[in-house]
């Protein structure tokens, strides 16, 4: 079983109840509140801003250009593609700078970024990739399925915009070759290794459950 593998068998469970949850359903349905999602664009908007810093610990932590260069890429991606969606939605929502600077973050999306980074800062770069690997992954199987079973939400005048964007070649693309980096860094990994970056994964994971409960009921 290869070190995907197994990080995802270990998260099944959790995985499937993703395509159960509220929020999910409003966005593969179209029918899902627009302060909902608006308070959601806010709330991943700040995510990402912690969550790209996880890649550049990655770039401090890299042992070779190769992996230096993919960190480098992904915040790339993520400041040029994940952001450029959300600041799409901004200007459709009315959501202005001001408004950002001024909506505290919430306590499970600080959370949740506060370990990425906490496993980022004490591990090396397979750990970094692991943190990660959660949202990066799941946002593309959530895309997908939501497709899957409408074919009709990509072109949604509210949600479509966010599931296009986790299913285009680039995003996607970017997600294989986090896998193989990710299959290379652990090909020595010893059992103990193996273990601990299964506890990160799973907890990140959990984190993500949590952050769709989060946006679903707008806590602060």
């Amino acid at each position: 079983m290869s070190t995907v593998e197994r990080l995802l068998k270990a998260t099944e469970d959790i995985w499937a109840d993703y395509h159960t949850k509220p929020f999910v359903e409003g966005l593969k349905n179209g029918t899902l509140d627009v302060q909902k999602f608006r308070r959601y664009i806010i709330q991943d908007y700040w995510y990402l801003m912690d969550y790209t810093k996880v890649f550049a610990v990655g770039v401090a932590k890299s042992r070779s250009v190769e992996v230096m260069k993919l960190f480098a890429k992904y915040i790339q991606a993520i400041l040029d593609g994940e952001v450029d969606v959300h600041n799409g939605y901004m200007g459709m929502l009315g959501i202005t700078q001001e408004e950002l600077d001024h909506t505290p973050i919430a306590q499970d999306n600080r959370s949740y970024t506060s370990y990425m980074l906490s496993v980022a800062y004490k591990g090396g770069e397979a750990e970094v990739l692991t943190a990660i690997f959660s949202c990066a992954y799941s946002y593309e199987v959530i895309a997908r399925r939501i497709v899957e079973e409408n074919p009709a939400a990509p072109d949604h005048p509210l949600c479509g915009r966010w599931v296009r964007g986790y299913i285009t070649p680039r995003y996607t693309g970017n997600n294989v070759k986090l896998m193989e980096m990710l299959e290379r860094l652990t090909a020595d990994y010893t059992e103990p290794q193996l273990r601990y970056l299964e506890e990160v994964f799973t907890a990140c994971s959990r984190y993500e459950a949590s952050f769709w409960d989060m946006a679903w009921e707008m806590r602060t």
